[in-house]
């Protein structure tokens, strides 16, 4: 899922919020006009300070967008119909309106608050619908100015792929810009298709046999692009779906984790808030390891390390350095760096202890003391808070690897990278150092498959327990 659209998605909520609360704060304006209280004086006047009011209309409207919530109205999916919202609305403020209802009757409240009830009912989905709409109609400018649109390629000879391509083409509004389109899939097919390197693939072809359905699936993975085909294609794969309307055709859209939409706003304000906090709970342990590095090797005390995240993108991971200068490795270090590369590699062949990609080098005799000391307490990995501040990990997810360890993954292995890497994760809280490679990926996909918040807090509440275990430390 495009940032463009998570934005637009998160920003329903807190809009849906100020229109409820401002849907309340027009009716009670409303209800102490000149022109209502001349034909309907206000009976119990002290029970309707504005004191007392406000803070119940911000309270209330969080219960009406727990409802909102309840009633699909924060789906992720990007092609979902606006008349199907307005529908949503206007049931869901119908259920606020008669919970309020009921609590009024049963509390037995003693002012006159039939019509505030009644007004901020039909306000809320005036304002609430009249939000949406303009949400929608900026989505739209957007779409059709060129920003934001999901680069997009259709596979298929059928008239209904042609059919959808014209649509899309035409309708610029819907968010879709047709890159390309093939009449099949195959070798020299998939070679053009990287060239523009597309956010989805459409793959809509009734007569394609099931090698080549599962052929284009296994390439979408391997290169992190969306999947979706008609729902009168068949298939065999199990994975979760979410069904949706392109142009009118049904179409089904494959989905390798529940890391989108609000999953992913979800994951990502929990990130922001927990290295915030985790940064601030660690800054004492921040100046000892400073000073402990500066005392036994001096600068530089942040070692800069290029690894692999999301979608194959590269970035430096933070770390207290804990080898010494002149044997550790990295453009950081210039001339040096490069020849600490060849002497890795050396001690890589001598004294790895693991198979597959990933190597971990035994008695390495490169670490400092006092870097063997943060090492085994995990210490050397605190400036990575700094990284998930800054969006590249996360404080949960699968262990960021090295370009020239993940040059020798698997095709299985690339969906790794659908979400970003983390500082904790399962693989880590299930034996750290001693997970062979397959192990280790295994556990990350489970993870990716299955992820849900609490899974996060679960981790990272175990982590601490097994670092002082001891457990696989290196």
């Amino acid at each position: 899922m495009k940032r463009f659209e998570i934005i637009f998605t998160f920003l329903q909520l807190p809009i849906d919020y100020l229109m409820i609360i401002l849907a309340g704060f027009t009716a009670y304006f409303l209800r102490f006009s000149s022109a209502l209280t001349s034909w309907r004086p206000i009976l119990f006047e002290q029970n309707l300070t504005w004191e007392k009011y406000w803070p119940l209309v911000m309270f209330v409207a969080l219960g009406w967008i727990i409802i909102f919530a309840l009633n699909g109205l924060y789906h992720s999916n990007p092609n979902r119909k606006l008349a199907k919202d307005l529908g949503r609305i206007f049931f869901a403020c119908s259920t606020g309106f008669a919970a309020i209802a009921i609590y009024v009757l049963f509390s037995l409240q003693k002012f006159d608050s039939r019509f505030l009830i009644l007004a901020s009912w039909f306000l809320a989905i005036v304002y609430v619908s009249f939000g949406r709409i303009i949400i929608k109609l900026i989505k739209r400018w957007f779409y059709k100015i060129g920003i934001g649109l999901r680069k997009t390629v259709i596979i298929g000879n059928s008239n209904l792929a042609i059919e959808i391509k014209n649509n899309l083409e035409k309708k610029l509004g819907l968010g879709y810009k047709i890159t390309n389109h093939f009449q099949e899939f195959n070798e020299l097919t998939s070679k053009k298709i990287l060239e523009t390197m597309p956010d989805e693939i459409i793959f809509i072809d009734p007569r394609a046999d099931e090698k080549q359905t599962l052929l284009a699936i296994d390439f979408a993975n391997e290169h992190h692009i969306t999947f979706k085909y008609s729902a009168d294609l068949f298939s065999t794969v199990s994975a979760n779906m979410q069904t949706s309307t392109i142009a009118g055709v049904p179409i089904i859209e494959l989905r390798r984790t529940r890391l989108l939409g609000w999953g992913m706003i979800l994951k990502r304000i929990f990130d922001i808030f927990g290295s915030l906090f985790l940064l601030i709970f660690f800054s004492p342990f921040f100046l000892i390891v400073t000073l402990g590095i500066l005392l036994e090797t001096g600068f530089p005390i942040i070692y800069k390390n290029e690894r692999v995240g999301k979608k194959g993108r590269k970035f430096f991971t933070l770390k207290f350095r804990s080898m010494f200068k002149e044997v550790s490795t990295g453009a950081q270090f210039g001339e040096k760096g490069k020849e600490a590369l060849k002497k890795e590699q050396e001690l890589i062949e001598k004294q790895s202890i693991k198979n597959g990609p990933i190597y971990k080098i035994k008695d390495d005799p490169r670490i400092t003391k006092f870097g063997k000391f943060i090492r085994r307490w995990s210490l050397d990995e605190l400036p990575q808070f700094i990284n998930v501040l800054k969006g590249e990990m996360s404080l949960v997810g699968p262990r960021p690897h090295q370009p020239r360890e993940v040059e020798k993954y698997k095709k299985q292995h690339q969906q790794i990278f659908i979400i970003k890497p983390g500082i904790t994760g399962l693989s880590q809280i299930s034996g750290r150092s001693n997970l062979e490679f397959e192990e280790e990926a295994k556990l990350d996909i489970f993870y990716i498959e299955n992820w849900n918040l609490l899974t996060d807090i679960v981790i990272l509440i175990k982590t601490p327990f097994i670092v002082f275990k001891k457990t696989g430390a290196m």
